[in-house]
């Protein structure tokens, strides 16, 4: 019986882990999940990867022929193999060899970017952008990530670490992000972001809210997507503030790179068009006019599916198939 050949995708966060292997279709046919243990050494963290690997694939193991290993971590340099300087992997070292290691342990191909670029090479090998050369994967999570594609091929610059829409400074003394940066995107237009925008609007607005009785460190974006769906003026409010923030920092982007789409991704796009609305029109009132009406903002293609593996395992098939192709 031949065997069904797939790749194993790893996506490595602060708090989980989470791991699968997907054939050629973008089907996953084993995944799983484990603590990260943030503060846990490299050498201890590895074998409980593996180990959990083992036992996910136990029952298909003998069916399955895995011809490579894709990974997405925080600071993924592409180019080296390394995750450098990762804030959320506290127990790791200031830069590790993370494909290396992998590579030696199941002596095959291995490659690593950062969770965003592995949402764009998913969502151009699984997704929405199947069909795209030009486009732009926006992560709204605890913070802003972005993966961009140009001409087909995912834009890494000179250091592997090109496209951190996130921490670009959209306002000068703004809000405190990350790295002590003020002002930076990412602290107005993520889950993080989101949260502040709605304890500064209920400071300013006297409307009733079902808000104000949850405190801040309860308070998620979620609760705030389902507020906002159930027409929560404040909740509506934040995120017609978050499109705008979002919306006009894109359209300086398309100035940039003038791409087909921009897919957005994330906990934040659970409201829907409370989002996707004000930043398509924040994003077209500032676009220069050879620009408007031409660029979409559209949900991702991988809703409901295991995005985060689903990307890794694409990082790899995408670099078997440049092998295959020359």
């Amino acid at each position: 019986m031949k065997k069904t050949e797939v790749t194993l995708g790893i996506d490595i966060g602060g708090t989980n882990t989470k791991f699968g292997v997907v054939d050629r279709q973008g089907n996953c046919l084993s995944e799983g999940t484990m603590l990260t243990k943030a503060n846990e050494d490299i050498s201890l963290f590895l074998p409980r990867l593996y180990s959990n690997v083992e036992q996910s694939l136990a029952e298909i193991k003998n069916s399955i022929e895995i011809k490579g290993v894709g990974i997405g971590v925080p600071n993924g340099n592409f180019y080296e193999g390394t995750v450098e300087y990762p804030a959320n992997l506290t127990g790791w070292k200031a830069i590790t060899p993370l494909a290396e290691l992998v590579r030696k342990n199941y002596q095959l191909p291995t490659a690593l970017t950062n969770d965003a670029n592995a949402a764009a090479i998913g969502e151009m090998k699984f997704g929405a952008a199947q069909n795209m050369k030009n486009f732009i994967v926006i992560t709204l999570g605890t913070g802003l990530g972005s993966g961009i594609v140009v001409n087909g091929e995912l834009v890494y610059g000179a250091d592997g670490f090109a496209g951190e829409l996130g921490h670009v400074i959209i306002e000068k003394n703004g809000r405190l992000g990350a790295f002590g940066r003020r002002g930076i995107l990412e602290s107005y237009a993520s889950a993080t972001g989101i949260k502040r925008t709605v304890y500064e609007l209920l400071a300013d607005m006297t409307e009733d809210s079902e808000l104000r009785s949850i405190s801040y460190n309860d308070l998620s974006a979620n609760m705030i997507s389902e507020a906002a769906l159930r027409g929560d003026k404040i909740a509506i409010a934040a995120f017609e503030y978050t499109g705008k923030i979002l919306g006009e920092q894109l359209a300086n982007t398309v100035a940039h790179l003038s791409p087909e789409a921009i897919i957005l991704f994330g906990g934040l796009t659970h409201a829907g068009n409370y989002l996707f609305e004000p930043t398509k029109r924040h994003m077209e009132l500032n676009n220069v006019p050879i620009f408007r009406n031409k660029v979409k903002i559209i949900p991702s293609g991988l809703l409901d599916k295991n995005v985060a593996v689903l990307g890794a395992s694409a990082l790899i098939w995408n670099e078997i198939d440049k092998v295959i192709a020359k």
